[in-house]
C-alpha cells in the first residue's frame, strides 16, 4: 500500500507538472477495499512508514471496513510514495520512492498468521517479490494460506519501473507462477511473459501461461471485457462501455468484484455460465472506477455495480 501523487494537470511529464494531488493506492490494498465497498469480509496484510503518509493508509483501510490487525508500523523506514502520470501519449510515467520503504520490509515473524488461516481467498502482486524480507515473508504467506484450504489469486501487475532488469522481473513474475489457483493478466504482460509473443492467440496463452494447477486464467482487454481459461471451457465476456475519466484503479475493481463473488462460492469455477456472470459484475466494477478519478476514492458499491448493469440490459433491450 502506498501513496500515488497525481498531477493536478494531465498530458504533461512528471517534470512539467505544476502541482500533486496526493492518492491512496497499491494494488493488494485497492482490491482489499473493493471487496469491503461491495459488501464482503477483506484484511490487508502490509508494512507501512511509522509516518503521516502511513498513519493516513491505515486510516483509509479503517474507514473502508478493511481489517488492518495485519499491518506493521516501520520506525526506520518511509511509507513508499509513487508519481504517476498520464502523458500525452496516453503513456503512463512511474517514479518510484522506496529506498527502502516500509513495504519492502515486511519480515516473515511479522505476518499476522491467524487472518491467513481464516481467508478464503489470499489475492497478492508480484511487486512484493523484489526484494528481500518481503520476497520470504509472501512466499511463507502463500504457503500458510494454502495450507489452510484457501484459493491464491495472483495478479503480477508489471511494473518494469521497480525492478533491477526485465530479466530480473520476468524471472520473479514467474517464480511463483505455478503456485497460483487463479491468474489474472493484461495484453501487456502476456507479451512481456511470453516474449513477444500474439496475446489474442489463445494457443500461446494455453501453451505458455496456463499451467496444470490453475483453475482460472483472466485476460482482461479494458473496456472490451476480459477472456477465461479453466480446464474445461474458454471464451469471453463483453466488457460495458462508459466515459472514462481515469483508468487507475479498474484492474483492481475488476478483481476485486471477482473474488467477492468467488468468496461467497467457490463452485463458480466448476459452472461455465455462473463463471461468467461473475466475471461480467467484475467487468461492471472495472467500468465504474473509471468514471471518476483515482483507485480507491473510485471503487464502487454494490448499487452502484448493480446499477449500471441495470442501465445496459435497458439500453441493450
Amino acid at each position: 500500500m502506498l501513496i500515488d501523487f497525481v498531477p493536478t494537470v494531465s498530458g504533461v511529464s512528471l517534470a512539467e507538472a505544476p502541482a500533486f494531488k496526493k492518492a491512496p493506492g497499491g494494488a493488494p490494498a485497492n482490491v482489499a477495499v473493493g471487496v469491503s465497498r461491495l459488501g464482503g469480509s477483506s484484511a490487508f496484510i502490509g508494512k507501512l512508514g511509522d509516518d503521516e503518509f502511513g498513519r493516513m493508509l491505515n486510516d483509509i483501510l479503517k474507514q473502508n471496513n478493511v481489517d488492518n490487525s495485519g499491518i506493521r508500523f516501520d520506525p526506520d523506514a518511509r511509507t513508499a510514495l509513487a508519481f504517476v502520470t498520464l502523458r500525452a501519449d496516453g503513456e503512463r510515467e512511474f517514479m518510484f520512492y522506496r529506498h527502502p520503504s516500509a513495504d519492502m520490509l515486511l519480515t516473515e515473524s511479522e505476518l499476522e498468521t491467524d487472518i491467513l488461516n481464516q481467508a478464503k481467498v489470499f489475492h497478492y502482486g508480484s511487486i512484493s517479490l523484489i526484494s528481500e524480507p518481503c520476497r520470504s515473508a509472501h512466499v511463507a504467506a502463500m504457503r500458510i494460506a494454502k495450507s489452510s484450504g484457501a484459493i491464491l489469486s495472483y495478479d503480477p501487475n508489471l511494473r518494469l519501473a521497480l525492478w533491477p532488469s526485465a530479466e530480473a522481473a520476468k524471472e520473479g513474475m514467474m517464480s511463483i507462477w505455478n503456485e497460483a489457483d487463479i491468474i489474472k493478466i493484461n495484453e501487456d504482460e502476456i507479451v512481456f511473459l511470453t516474449g513477444g509473443d500474439d496475446p489474442n492467440d489463445d494457443n500461446v496463452v494455453l501453451k505458455k501461461l496456463f499451467h496444470p494447477n490453475l483453475k482460472l486464467l483472466v485476460v482482461t482487454e479494458g473496456s472490451a471485457g476480459c477472456r477465461y481459461y479453466t480446464k474445461e471451457f474458454k471464451g469471453r465476456v463483453p466488457g460495458i462501455k462508459v466515459k472514462a475519466v481515469d483508468t487507475t484503479g479498474a484492474g483492481d475493481a475488476f478483481v476485486g468484484g471477482f473474488l467477492s463473488s468467488l468468496a461467497s462460492d467457490h463452485s463458480i469455477l466448476k459452472d461455465e455460465n455462473r463463471l461468467k456472470e461473475a466475471l461480467y459484475f467484475a467487468n461492471a466494477c472495472g467500468a465504474v472506477t473509471v468514471t471518476e478519478k483515482g483507485a480507491i476514492p473510485a471503487l464502487p458499491s454494490k448499487e452502484a455495480v448493480a446499477q449500471l448493469m441495470k442501465q445496459v440490459v435497458v439500453a441493450s433491450s
